[in-house]
């Protein structure tokens, strides 16, 4: 860095005397951190944002990041010649591809947020949804319209699974001891087995059990956007209710949504859909005044 990209540090000095309410708005309190899409995939990126959950737990937060990883599975299953199929905006997972889902989302990707935590001066530990029977899913089930006969027909999605039970046992011996838990969403089954869930949906489930003060969704997307493509700073759950009526909600965007308004239901205070692309976006929602993304409200 060139000496006249510095910050003063009479500047530096203000930003962090300005970031002190903040601080205290979330002394000790639970913040769930959904990371994913392609941020993830950059290694700068993905150190930097490690290098900010650190600085999220020294300042007495108590962060839990559950991580994605659909990239980097899918590059996984191309390297193995699997091919992939989706349906209603689900993947597909048969007997061979939950077996390198569950290897890529709880082995390499874990590992590897895992390490650039501890690098940062973390103490981070990796865990997926089995671990101490953390979530429990049932299998998911979805139901499409056929564009030729506009019939109704029940889709098998395989082992993809929606969390049915949350044991928070594991997740209370590591919160609040300088530990920060990087779960990837790889559940079980009532029978021991493994589901696939989507992370977003997985962090939802977490950060409802765990009654959290916020849950930040980091997404290739600045946030809920309207008609006109501009973004919309804050939604209450009956709003966002009417504008997925309305089509103004779609795609992708309407299961994002449909977390969030699950995870408000179970008591989590507020709920924000952001562009984990922007450097630094999580400080910027929790520590400044400059919040990014949508803020999703009761």
């Amino acid at each position: 860095m060139s000496k006249a990209s510095k910050t003063d540090p009479q500047e530096q000095a203000r930003i962090l005397s300005e970031a002190l309410p903040h601080m205290q708005r979330y002394d000790e309190e639970i913040v769930v951190v959904k990371y994913g899409g392609h941020a993830m995939g950059q290694e700068q990126m993905a150190r930097d944002f490690a290098r900010d959950i650190v600085l999220l737990e020294q300042t007495a937060i108590n962060p839990v990041v559950v991580h994605g990883g659909g990239p980097q599975i899918e590059a996984m299953l191309n390297k193995l010649g699997i091919k992939s199929e989706f349906t209603a905006g689900l993947r597909v997972t048969d007997a061979k591809t939950v077996e390198i889902v569950e290897m890529v989302l709880a082995g390499s990707i874990n590992k590897q947020i895992v390490g650039y935590i501890n690098a940062a001066g973390g103490k981070a530990i990796g865990l997926c949804g089995k671990d101490g029977n953390m979530v429990q899913a049932r299998k998911v089930s979805r139901t499409v319209v056929d564009p030729d006969s506009n019939i109704e027909k029940v889709v098998d999605l395989g082992f993809v699974g929606e969390p049915e039970k949350v044991d928070l046992s594991m997740l209370n011996q590591v919160i609040g001891r300088e530990m920060i838990p990087v779960l990837a969403p790889v559940a079980t089954s009532a029978n021991g087995g493994t589901f696939n869930v989507n992370a977003d949906t997985f962090a939802g489930a977490i950060a409802g059990a765990l009654k959290a003060k916020r849950l930040l969704l980091l997404t290739d997307v600045p946030g809920v956007l309207d008609k006109s493509k501009n973004l919309i700073a804050e939604l209450s759950m009956r709003d966002a209710r009417k504008l997925i009526a309305d089509g103004t909600i779609s795609g992708g965007m309407i299961p994002k949504v449909e977390t969030c308004i699950y995870a408000l239901d179970q008591g989590v205070e507020g709920v924000v859909i952001m562009d984990g692309k922007v450097p630094h976006a999580v400080l910027l929602e929790l520590l400044t005044d400059h919040g990014v993304g949508t803020l999703m409200h009761r």
